[in-house]
């Protein structure tokens, strides 16, 4: 099927804003708590688990409805405005709003690690109502054998672009002051709000409506014989749920990491050109899982990944940090792409909404709450430092790429399962010979 500019516009404007919201979330989310209300690894962990558990919820809740009802639209563009507004109530989680609210300045800083968990949780219920439920089986409907590698190419290098539009774009704010994130949480949900419009012009609703009942829909990728008949999906799904398990491990505390670790204040300009370049790689990349296939196309992808790994375990000055930065970036992103198109393909026709649910635990869900947790055991003892205010504040360390590291192996190790299955032949079930019927002679 031939997909007009429309499409590819559509595709582009909403994937790439919303990846910009969830780079918010996923990356300065964590610096803002860190910077503004001294949050701890434990705390930077629980946001993290607690938005991929609603995140999950979120998405087989919606994700189901949207099979029922047949539609994509309403729920990706209303999703997108009233995400936009809950962007927009972290502008009023600041100090010289809370403080008065409370006795000391700690309780005012716990409160504000509070509130933004809580809003977090918020925001990520229209977000993955949006993007992750809707806008996920909106891009199932509209591809097919021959298109999926390309829109997965495009889709999966918009988080690499949205670093880079969020990193260019924090560049000019000082994140140690809180008007700097007052005008950022302005900015982005207005931009989100905006683009939520914009989709109801682009996009075309080509979802059929699920003749299975509400409840049908919502358990139905969680039936045993749903899993039997789809056993390949699940088999990847768990797969790509150690892959995340790899990137979440260190990824909440990577920004942390260069800054206040390697002392490196200029990180936006060291690592924009390697976001330009694994942005370019990762588009053309895609591509090639209509060519290769699954397993030729994913293994290159964990090779990229665990040599990044390598660079930024091992070493610490500029350059080396850059290009461990970029072969890192390279290699999730890729695999981000060639994974989904693999999932996208297994995914039964018509049931795109009703497989979100099962998409997003292996996604987000095992990731959120497995990755940031061996992080923060990984941090237990990291150095630790003395804030202006009389608190402590801890310093990422590279023992956060040799945990992913090992993880990156297991998602090889339980690959390899998966194409070994994959050769063997089906088992024929065999009957024994039914008892022949002997042959009487009549009598004469």
């Amino acid at each position: 099927m031939k997909l007009g500019k429309k499409f590819y516009a559509a595709l582009t404007l909403l994937g790439l804003i919303g990846q910009i919201a969830w780079v918010v979330e996923n990356m300065y989310l964590n610096v803002f708590i860190y910077k503004m209300f001294n949050a701890s690894a434990s705390d930077i962990s629980m946001m993290v688990a607690l938005s991929a558990v609603t995140a999950t919820a979120t998405t087989l809740l919606m994700g189901a409805l949207s099979d029922r009802l047949g539609k994509r639209k309403v729920f990706v563009c209303g999703g997108y405005i009233v995400w936009g507004v809950s962007i927009l109530g972290f502008s009023l989680v600041r100090m010289d709003v809370l403080s008065p609210l409370c006795e000391t300045a700690a309780q005012a800083m716990s409160l504000g690690v509070t509130l933004t968990i809580a809003l977090d949780c918020l925001m990520t219920f229209f977000g993955s109502t949006a993007n992750d439920a809707a806008f996920n089986a909106w891009l199932t409907d509209m591809g097919d054998e021959n298109t999926r590698g390309k829109i997965e190419g495009i889709n999966a290098m918009m988080p690499l672009v949205a670093i880079l539009c969020v990193f260019g774009g924090f560049m000019g704010f000082n994140l140690d002051e809180a008007g700097s994130w007052q005008t950022i949480y302005l900015i982005i949900g207005l931009v989100v709000l905006a683009i939520g419009v914009a989709g109801i012009f682009l996009m075309e609703d080509k979802a059929q409506k699920s003749e299975e009942s509400y409840w049908g829909n919502l358990k139905y990728s969680f039936l045993p014989s749903t899993v039997k008949s789809n056993w390949q999906l699940y088999a990847v799904l768990i797969a790509f749920a150690v892959f995340g398990i790899s990137i979440q491990i260190f990824m909440p505390y990577l920004i942390l990491y260069y800054e206040k670790s390697l002392g490196m204040a200029d990180y936006v300009l060291i690592m924009a050109p390697a976001i330009v370049l694994a942005s370019v790689f990762t588009a053309l990349y895609g591509r090639l899982y209509d060519t290769w296939g699954f397993k030729k196309s994913i293994m290159p992808c964990l090779a990229l990944l665990l040599l990044g790994y390598a660079f930024l375990y091992y070493t610490w000055t500029t350059i080396p940090v850059f290009i461990g930065s970029f072969l890192m970036m390279c290699g999730y992103l890729s695999g981000m792409a060639v994974f989904g198109a693999r999932i996208r393909a297994l995914i039964p026709e018509n049931m795109a909404g009703r497989f979100q649910g099962v998409r997003i635990i292996g996604q987000v869900l095992i990731p959120g709450v497995i990755g940031p947790a061996v992080g923060a055991w990984v941090l237990r003892n990291a150095q630790q430092i003395l804030n202006n205010d009389g608190t402590y504040s801890f310093l990422p360390n590279e023992n956060i790429f040799l945990a992913a590291a090992v993880a990156a192996v297991a998602v090889v190790v339980v690959l390899g399962v998966y194409f070994r299955c994959q050769l063997k032949p089906e088992k024929k079930v065999t009957y024994g010979k039914m008892p022949q019927r002997r042959a009487y002679k009549k009598k004469k």
